[in-house]
């Protein structure tokens, strides 16, 4: 395989088609994996969850439900679950609603802490009708099985590294550079990228739900009804409608990226809304949507595929990338946007999924557009301000080692408070 294809499996390992937050998609998909495993009638089930999954479960709209969290997105993967869809488990959730309402009525379920260091970590023990006994363990990303057990009998099981979260199974991720994403987005034959303008068809339908019906806070709506042609605020619209429906359970199917819907739509839906608007070709908005996926994608890694660094931050730094390149800006000044942006939401903490997710989209983008339109003049923060430094590749880094290290304690204090909240 050559470093190209290498590059282009690693951004179809890391872009996928989701219905629904990727947390409580991924814990119905073990449970519909556990399931299938028991061969059996479930009565009971357990679940052990590392914590940035059961903060990025609690609040979030599941989809076809009108309801939030996990006992239903559980219940749902017991009665209609097909493991084999993948993050696309829950597509016939609104279907099954009320079998899946009384299933919970019926049966047991427990949902406590797993003892891990890892950040994406989902068990799923499930109990059959005739003492039967399956577990399964998604870690480290979303579908990744490290453990799959019937009874006695271990079908599978993967022994992770202790000291490193290897969320892709691409080592080209480790050796890959801003000059690399950049010169495979706007050099590679246009054939070989043109797959990734199906994000931008896929994820704009989503998009027009949110402005067309109620959800969440109706960002999205209201920035609209205020833009009056301004390309900016008709760019930011679009995009925050698209998060305030996937974040309020609608039941459409959106292009995650390195996990996340909220990141794939926010990779996606400006670069192409800016690319429409603002009249460019069909190949220039593919090479946008490649350079800020995939820059999307390498700033992710740095970050940990789940942390308590907000996943818009990397998001709309890759938008910023695509975004600037459609305004004619070269590799310095995409950097340039890019390091500015550092200099500006790095800290934007996660405290779970919920629909005022779309407020973050919001404000990454404004981010965005400012960075961008410094960048444009040649204006970028001083080497010696801040986390920022000359070099892109070591800025991203150092934004990484405050996501992936720094804030764990924050992490672990946020989803305390959200615990112990009083209505």
């Amino acid at each position: 395989m050559t470093r190209q294809e290498s590059i282009r499996e690693l951004m179809q390992q890391n872009i996928v088609l989701a219905v629904g937050c990727t947390e409580p998609v991924a814990v119905a998909l073990s449970v519909a994996k556990a399931k299938e495993l028991l061969e059996d009638e479930v009565v009971e089930i357990e679940m052990l969850l590392s914590k940035n999954v059961l903060k990025n479960a609690m609040g979030v709209g599941i989809p076809g439900t009108g309801m939030i969290g996990l006992p239903i997105a559980i219940s749902l993967g017991v009665v209609c679950g097909e493991s084999e869809k993948e993050l696309q488990v829950l597509e016939n959730a609104k279907e099954n609603v009320e079998i899946a309402k009384q299933w919970l009525e019926t049966h047991e379920l427990k949902i406590d802490l797993a003892q891990t260091n890892e950040k994406l970590y989902i068990e799923c023990r499930c109990f059959g009708k005739n003492n039967s006994f399956s577990k399964v363990i998604i870690a480290q990303n979303h579908l990744n099985y490290i453990h799959l057990q019937r009874n006695k009998e271990i079908l599978l099981h993967k022994n992770l590294e202790q000291t490193t979260e290897t969320a892709n199974t691409n080592s080209i991720i480790d050796t890959i550079s801003a000059q690399e994403i950049y010169d495979y987005a706007t050099q590679s034959d246009i054939s070989f990228l043109e797959w990734i303008y199906q994000t931008a068809e896929v994820n704009s339908k989503i998009s027009q739900e949110g402005l067309t019906n109620k959800y969440g806070l109706n960002i999205g709506k209201q920035i609209k009804e205020t833009a009056n042609g301004d390309i900016r605020k008709e760019v930011i619209a679009r995009t925050c409608a698209a998060a305030d429906a996937r974040m309020d359970g609608a039941t459409l199917a959106v292009f995650s990226n390195s996990g996340s819907g909220n990141q794939g739509i926010t990779c996606t839906m400006p670069v192409y809304e800016f690319g429409v608007l603002t009249n460019k070709s069909k190949e220039e908005i593919i090479r946008a949507l490649t350079l800020s996926h995939l820059m999307s994608i390498y700033i992710k890694n740095k970050i940990g595929r789940l942390s308590a660094l907000c996943g818009i931050v990397n998001a709309s730094m890759g938008a910023a990338a695509g975004i600037t390149y459609l305004q004619g800006g070269s590799l310095l000044q995409i950097c340039y946007a890019i390091r500015n942006m550092i200099n500006t939401i790095t800290g934007m903490a996660c405290d779970g999924a919920k629909p005022s997710c779309a407020l973050k989209v919001s404000v990454g983008l404004n981010s965005a557009f400012d960075s961008i339109l410094l960048a444009m003049n040649n204006v970028v923060v001083d080497n010696t301000d801040g986390i920022a430094e000359g070099c892109i590749d070591r800025s991203i880094n150092n934004l990484g080692k405050i996501g992936r290290y720094a804030m764990d304690e924050m992490d672990n204090m946020i989803l305390d408070i959200m615990v112990n909240k009083k209505k």
